[in-house]
């Protein structure tokens, strides 16, 4: 049985989210359907207000309604100290933990040329353009320990060594394929102290 024409459309448009088929998609929709009305406009105007307050930081990239966000204005952190991470998520995740009190530079991604994602693709321009600006007493990179996460820091371990900075990454107490934001401030608290040289 086809559906009307806008639960078709509504299905669809749940299917593009991570993790999300066709059948999840399909009992997403219903829900929607059957959730009262000022429920359902509070989550569409929920998700309408995100998408029209929230841009990058001009200095780290992270998520802000205001640029530059709190972390790259507050007084307290350290400027010389830069944690580059893949995502958003991962500030949330590294500042969970109380024990990082730099700044961040989030790359939005990570190298992986089975998904046709380079370096062009990432925040690296920006990262080095950011560099010129300041001198950096150490740069930690902080990207997970899946295969495209070890692939972006090998690549900027060796572009930025050269030019005399101090990279370090952060220790592999991480699980192989884990993501920063799925892992305890207990673990990740321990892998930001025992970071070594890139």
């Amino acid at each position: 049985m086809l559906y009307p024409e806008p639960i078709q459309d509504l299905i669809q448009e749940l299917a593009k989210l991570p993790g999300v088929g066709p059948k999840t998609a399909q009992r997403l929709a219903f829900f929607l359907l059957n959730m009262p009305k000022g429920e359902a406009e509070l989550l569409a105007g929920a998700i309408t207000n995100a998408r029209s307050r929230i841009r990058y930081c001009s200095e780290c990239f992270n998520f802000t309604d205001a640029d530059p966000c709190s972390i790259c204005r507050s007084h307290s952190r350290d400027s010389a100290w830069i944690m580059v991470v893949e995502q958003p998520k991962d500030v949330i995740a590294m500042e969970k933990t109380r024990e990082f009190k730099g700044r961040y530079h989030v790359l939005h991604g990570a190298i992986s040329p089975m998904e046709g994602v380079g370096p062009e693709d990432l925040k690296v321009r920006e990262l080095m353009t950011r560099l010129q600006n300041i001198t950096p007493r150490e740069i930690v990179l902080a990207t997970s320990s899946s295969l495209e996460g070890e692939a972006t820091a090998l690549y900027l371990a060796r572009l930025l060594k050269p030019m005399g900075y101090k990279v370090t990454r952060i220790a592999r107490g991480l699980p192989m394929g884990g993501d920063l934001d799925y892992t305890d401030e207990m673990t990740l608290a321990k892998a930001l102290e025992g970071r070594h040289d890139a």
